[in-house]
């Protein structure tokens, strides 16, 4: 008996299984294969655009990825410094083998887990509940909640240009059984597609004909908790497709799963293979490829950029045609691998299904790709159904509060018909929602929630607190018209004013940073540096900011307005009947979700709005 089943090691279930474990429950971690927990089956990174405010917010609400990273990354680098700090992101190339042994420890020290290899077979349910799981061998673990984190473990299918097998990724078993029970219970499956580049042996690498790409230094840590200096060991490196590499691809289109029809999943829009890149761009003469070191233990290097499934032969001509890998010997092959997902319109906010209590799912199973996406709905599920079972209020992260908010909002009301992966775009309130600030808007939360561990809300609470001092010393720090203050305000290209001018009017000038005038007030530099960048970015961007804020205190006005969960919408004749079907289908939470499902029009809204009035009044 345990009080949660996570189906699934991998990314999602990892946090959702320590997530519920460290709030109190009784937690079993089912997974296929114990050695491949925590696997980064395609490429060894975490984090990049938007994905590292993604790690920033999981860690902030408790997660555990973001410390893992930071104890085997091999080199970090800062996205995006030559725009604004809403979207500066992490990116950190992880040693995958130093990754999974540092979750699996994680994992296997963590009270009131267990993990266990084995597979789930079925999910019992009785009057709209989640009851227990049953393994292939016939094992029947009572429940009272369940995670499905399966990945692209769903009958997945392995695709190398004719060459088709069932497995799952990096010659893993993959699961047969899950997806008919998910059938029966009413779940309607999709098949995606993802794929891989080949691996290829360093000693087989000519560097020389590649530019380097070092990482930053300092390096900056993906964790709020992580304080000691770290150092990047390794360097990534980048060449170029030629067109000798886009000929052998053209003249060997034909056989190409991609275009023979051999591939019927959905793939991922962002992440092209390469002959999806050289058919899309066929204007283009050259792509970037970064090749990118596995491991400190490890002789593979991963080819960024040269994702494929193209015959095994193809393979090794195309990889060869690549300035630097022209004798390379490639230890893996590329592939495609195609899996059974979910419509992830049939979650509510929480990741539990609409229809069957207590069962929850999250990661690649709910349609969206990528370790960080995966991993954050993990620690979003495992948290929600800890609460549940604690008959506690669950946690609901909205748009304006998180990233994580975006990516449940659009799953939950929109859906996706791709792989969904995050992006900066995607969230309107992005200059809020910054990496820098995730402990602040968070860790609270979290707190509250049982994750979050006093130690770190302590910290949170003395960067709030020495942020707001470092303000109240900007506001109220003068510098009168003087020989110094002019000759200052000359070297840094400033007009002489005749008045006398604050620290924060100062720092309101574009050229002019918080270093800059620890010349005029060194004790500027004694606060912590958090709470110097936070006090810059409040300062810089505090026209912005306002705006920011109104609109979502106007947005929250509407996401306060909630629907009842047992609303008769086939009742309300002034609603067209898309929207009544799909309002039926979704059950929005509030008239602010209600306003994002497609097929729900302002007029549809407009009527709810009505409706809800007479509803409160009665």
């Amino acid at each position: 008996m345990a009080d949660l089943v996570v189906i699934g090691g991998g990314h999602a279930g990892c946090e959702a299984a320590l997530a519920a474990a460290r709030m109190g429950m009784d937690t079993l971690l089912l997974t296929l294969n114990m050695d491949g927990i925590a696997l980064m089956a395609c490429n060894p990174v975490i984090g990049g655009s938007a994905k590292g405010h993604l790690v920033r917010e999981l860690d902030a609400l408790g997660g555990e990825m973001g410390r893992a990273i930071d104890d085997t990354f091999l080199q970090s680098r800062m996205l995006n410094l030559s725009k604004g700090p809403a979207v500066h992101s992490l990116r950190a190339q992880a040693d995958k083998q130093a990754y999974q042994n540092r979750m699996r420890k994680a994992l296997m020290s963590q009270e009131r887990l267990t993990v266990r290899q084995g597979e789930a077979a079925s999910i019992e349910v009785e009057n709209g509940r989640v009851r227990a799981v049953t393994t292939m061998t016939g094992q029947r673990i009572p429940c009272q909640a369940v995670v499905v984190a399966s990945g692209v473990y769903l009958k997945s299918r392995i695709i190398i240009g004719e060459h088709q097998q069932d497995g799952g990724p990096q010659g893993l078993m993959n699961a047969t059984g899950l997806s008919s029970s998910l059938q029966e219970l009413g779940f309607e499956l999709r098949r995606f597609k993802t794929g891989t580049p080949a691996r290829v042996d360093v000693r087989s690498i000519d560097f020389d004909e590649m530019t380097p790409q070092p990482g930053d230094e300092p390096v900056v840590p993906f964790s709020f908790m992580t304080d000691r200096e770290l150092h990047n060991t390794h360097q990534c490196y980048l060449t170029w497709t030629t067109p000798e590499t886009h000929e052998i691809i053209r003249r060997n289109l034909h056989r190409a799963p991609l275009y023979s029809g051999k591939i019927h999943g959905v793939g991922p829009r962002y992440c092209p293979s390469i002959e999806d890149k050289i058919v899309k761009f066929a204007d283009k003469d050259r792509h970037q490829v970064f090749l990118e070191p596995e491991g400190n233990e490890s002789r593979e290097w991963y080819v960024q950029g040269m994702s494929t499934s193209l015959p095994e032969d193809v393979q090794w001509e195309m990889y060869r045609s690549v300035p630097g890998l022209r004798r390379c010997q490639l230890t893996r092959l590329a592939y495609a691998i195609e899996y059974d997902c979910i419509d992830s319109r049939e979650l509510r906010p929480t990741l539990e299904s609409l229809r069957i209590g207590g069962l929850f799912f999250a990661g690649q199973i709910n349609g969206t790709s990528g370790y960080e996406e995966a991993a954050c709905q993990g620690l979003l599920a495992g948290m929600n159904a800890a609460l549940q079972l604690q008959g506690r209020q669950p946690v609901i992260l909205t748009r304006d509060m998180a990233y994580i908010g975006v990516m449940t909002d659009d799953l939950t009301t929109k859906g996706t018909d791709e792989p969904y992966r995050m992006m900066t775009s995607r969230a309107e309130h992005r200059l809020h929602l910054r990496q820098d600030n995730a402990d602040l808007r968070l860790t609270q939360l979290g707190y509250e929630a049982g994750l979050v561990t006093g130690e770190r809300m302590e910290r949170t609470r003395r960067k709030q607190q020495a942020t707001a001092a470092l303000l109240e010393e900007l506001k109220h720090t003068r510098y009168a018209p003087g020989e110094a203050r002019d000759a200052w305000l000359t070297a840094h290209g400033q007009p002489v004013a005749a008045t006398s001018l604050s620290a924060e009017e100062l720092l309101r000038r574009p050229e002019i940073t918080l270093d800059h005038l620890t010349e005029m007030t060194p004790a500027l530099a004694d606060h912590p540096a958090p709470a110097r960048e936070q006090a810059q970015i409040a300062v810089k961007y505090a026209g912005y900011l306002d705006k920011q804020d109104a609109l979502i205190r106007r947005a929250r006005a509407m996401e306060d307005m909630l629907l009842p969960e047992d609303a008769d919408y086939s009742s309300i004749s002034t609603l067209r009947l898309e929207a009544r079907q799909k309002l039926t289908r979704q059950r929005p939470r509030s008239l602010a979700a209600a306003s994002r499902i497609p097929g729900v029009s302002p007029a549809d809204v407009a009527v709810l709005m009505v409706w809800l009035e007479k509803m409160r009044n009665q």
